[in-house]
C-alpha cells in the first residue's frame, strides 16, 4: 500500500504502459483517474482499478486537460501524482518522409501536453504542499533509432523539460522524473518498427542486452516507485527501463 491516501491521474491510462500503471497505482491504495482519448478503454480500465474514475482527454488540449486535473480534485480533494504517459509516434521511415501533420501530432501528444499538465496541476500541488510528476519519455531521447527523428526529438524534450521542471519547482516540494523504457508491448511497437512482425522484433530485441522488449509491468513498477515515498529524494532523473539499452 505504497500510494495509500494518495489521488493520481495517469494519462494515456486506456491502453498499454498506462493501463498497468493505473492497476498498480490501485492495487497500491491509490484513488486514480483514468484519462485517454479513447473514453470506452478509460471506462474499461477505471471499472477494473478499484475506486478508479474514467475521464475523456485529449492531452494536447488545454480544455481538456483543465478538465482532467478538476475531476481528480473534485473526487478525491487532492492531486498527488500525475503520470504523463500518453504518447504518440510517427511510422518509422525518413526523416524527410514524416509528414507536417504527423509531426505537429507528434509534438503536440508528446511535448505540448506537459505544458498545459503543468499550467494546471501546478498550481494544485504547490497549494496543497507538493507532489510527484512523472512523464514518460524514452530511450529514443537518449539513444536515437534511425527512422524515428522526430519522435526522438520529442522523448529529448520531455526529458530536458522534466530536468527543468524538477530544478524549479523543487522549493514547491514538487519532484518530477521521467521513465525511458525500451520499446515494449504497446499499441505503438508496430509504428517504432516500421511493421511488427518476428524479422523487426528479432532485429530491436537484438539491441537489448537483458534480451527482450520491455513489458508494461516492467514501467509500472518503475512508475510506482518514483511516485512512492520510497523516492522522496530521488528528482530530475531519467530512469532507464530498457534492459541495459543505454549502456
Amino acid at each position: 500500500m505504497r500510494l495509500n491516501g494518495k489521488s493520481a491521474i495517469v494519462t494515456g491510462g486506456g491502453s498499454g504502459f498506462g493501463a498497468a500503471i493505473v492497476a498498480l497505482f490501485a492495487a497500491e491504495g491509490a484513488r486514480v483517474v483514468v484519462a485517454d482519448i479513447d473514453g470506452a478503454a478509460a471506462e474499461r480500465v477505471a471499472t477494473a482499478a478499484p475506486g478508479a474514475l474514467a475521464v475523456q482527454c485529449d492531452v494536447a488540449r488545454d480544455d481538456d486537460t483543465r478538465r482532467m486535473v478538476e475531476a481528480a480534485t473534485g473526487a478525491f480533494g487532492r492531486l498527488d501524482v500525475l503520470v504523463n504517459n500518453a504518447g504518440v509516434s510517427h511510422w518509422n521511415r525518413k526523416l524527410t518522409e514524416v509528414s507536417e501533420a504527423d509531426f505537429d501530432r507528434v509534438y503536440a501528444v508528446n511535448v505540448k501536453s506537459l505544458f498545459w499538465a503543468a499550467r494546471h496541476a501546478v498550481p494544485v500541488m504547490a497549494a496543497q504542499g507538493g507532489g510527484v510528476i512523472v512523464n514518460t519519455a524514452s530511450t529514443a531521447g537518449l539513444r536515437p533509432r534511425p527512422g524515428l527523428c522526430w519522435y526522438n526529438g520529442s522523448k529529448g524534450a520531455c526529458i530536458l523539460i522534466t530536468k527543468s521542471m524538477a530544478v524549479e519547482l523543487a522549493p514547491l516540494k514538487i519532484r518530477v522524473n521521467a521513465l525511458c523504457p525500451v520499446a515494449g508491448e504497446t499499441p505503438l511497437l508496430g509504428h517504432f518498427m516500421g511493421g511488427d512482425t518476428p524479422e523487426n522484433r528479432a532485429r530491436f530485441v537484438a539491441t537489448v542486452p537483458l534480451c527482450r522488449l520491455s513489458t508494461p509491468a516492467d514501467v509500472a513498477r518503475a512508475a510506482l516507485w518514483l511516485a512512492s515515498d520510497d523516492a522522496e529524494f530521488i528528482t530530475g532523473v531519467a530512469l532507464e527501463v530498457d534492459g541495459g539499452r543505454c549502456i
